[in-house]
């Protein structure tokens, strides 16, 4: 993590500030030290930071002192998630407006008040890169429909998803608020939102766990480490990615509904067996939460069901799959409960899509319906996200302009 003192001119007065860089794009996360007062975020990056193929630093990140450490930091936060979150997911509102210029202008003057520390950060979504897709992320696309979906359009994709995130609520839901009403001003749409939160939000052993609606405690699947974190979770070169992709991740954004009231019907032992590990993470067949069970040892599920949640999503708990949660829990009221389903790799063949299409089938899929999200790119450090978003909306424009110019030459 690292710390700037900076300080930002406002009115004609100085006021001091400590930045912390710790989001992804150009996110920071900030403490004001001036009660009450709020200012425009500036476009603040760590350094150049990059990562190979398989999680090492760059040559650019070892010249300039950072590495993956730094980089899995930035783009999916500390190692226990914020309590709070707030997901505003916005579209242009304005045909014709520059791509780079519109986010620009909407990241610089993205605001957090108070003296509790909020922190911002940005996913892009296919959709911005309309016209020129050799500039974005090569596995970035519009979430699909897998099965047992029933996705809302109103939930669903959007262009720009901007993630507010604290340990103070209050806290939390002013900075949406503002960031909201900056991207209104700037000629955003609020395409859909969700707040969401984290019982029990804790670390233990490294990872960070919370309890989901139904009374289970998740988040031992994640690794302990940063540098494993960037292993699973960070673009490598080498991966054929456009050169400013590197070091970001691709963030999948699932809202899942639970039918609680079914759930709470089942006896406790049938949740388990379900699930395929205790409340409190213990395996079925009395492995420690700490070890990871042999399934093959159990060929025919009597220990640990074969259509249990945990043993479909990761058959062989030694070889887990390259991606990292971060997952909140909802509540909206008359019933409509469940989680924000975040999770962020490097590959979203290998990461997420493998584990959804293996999830086919599993006992747990009559308590959960996926209604919304999407599929969004968390830029690495740095602005060079922005630069070609910018390159693309130059390049829109000239072949829009060409267009029309030949449209209009005689024949």
């Amino acid at each position: 993590m690292q710390v700037y003192r900076r300080r930002v001119d406002r009115d004609g007065s100085s006021l001091v500030r400590a930045i912390t860089t710790w989001g992804g794009g150009c996110a920071v996360r900030r403490r004001s030290l001036v009660s009450g007062a709020a200012v425009g975020l500036g476009l603040v990056g760590a350094g150049v930071v990059g990562v190979r193929a398989g999680g090492g630093p760059s040559e650019a990140g070892e010249r300039s002192g950072a590495g993956v450490d730094t980089a899995a930091a930035w783009v999916l936060g500390a190692t226990q998630p914020e309590s709070r979150v707030g997901v505003l997911v916005l579209d242009r509102g304005r045909p014709g407006e520059e791509v780079g210029r519109a986010v620009r202008a909407l990241a610089g003057n993205v605001r957090s008040a108070g003296e509790v520390d909020t922190a911002v950060r940005f996913g892009v979504g296919v959709s911005l890169f309309e016209g020129d897709r050799a500039r974005a992320p090569r596995q970035l696309k519009l979430m699909p429909s897998f099965a047992g979906d029933l996705l809302d359009p109103a939930q669903l994709h959007g262009d720009l998803l901007v993630r507010v995130a604290g340990e103070d609520a209050a806290a939390v839901r002013k900075a949406v608020a503002e960031v909201k009403a900056v991207a209104v001003k700037a000629g955003w749409v609020v395409r859909w939102a969700i707040d969401g939160f984290r019982a029990d939000n804790r670390v233990e052993e490294g990872r960070g766990l919370a309890r989901n609606p139904f009374s289970f405690t998740e988040g031992f699947g994640n690794p302990v480490t940063e540098r494993e974190v960037a292993d699973r979770a960070l673009v490598g070169e080498g991966q054929g990615e456009p050169e400013w992709a590197v070091g970001g991740s691709y963030q999948v954004v699932r809202v899942i509904r639970f039918a609680t009231e079914l759930w709470d019907k089942d006896s406790v032992d049938e949740q388990e067996r379900i699930m395929g590990r205790r409340r409190d993470g213990r395996w079925l067949d009395g492995t420690s939460v700490g070890e990871e069970p042999n399934f093959s040892a159990d060929p025919k599920g009597r220990r640990t069901p074969l259509d249990s949640h945990v043993r479909l999503a990761t058959p062989d708990r030694r070889n887990p799959p390259p991606l990292v949660r971060r997952s909140y829990s909802y509540d909206r009221g008359d019933g409509d409960t469940g989680i924000i389903f975040n999770c962020f790799q490097r590959d979203l063949a290998e990461g997420f899509e493998a584990v959804q299409k293996r999830l086919e089938g599993e006992a747990l899929a009559k308590y959960v319906l996926t209604t919304g999200g999407g599929y969004f790119f968390v830029p690495p450090p740095g602005d060079a996200w922005l630069a070609a978003l910018a390159k693309n909306s130059y390049r829109n424009e000239f072949s829009a302009q060409e267009s029309i110019s030949q449209w209009r030459a005689p024949a």
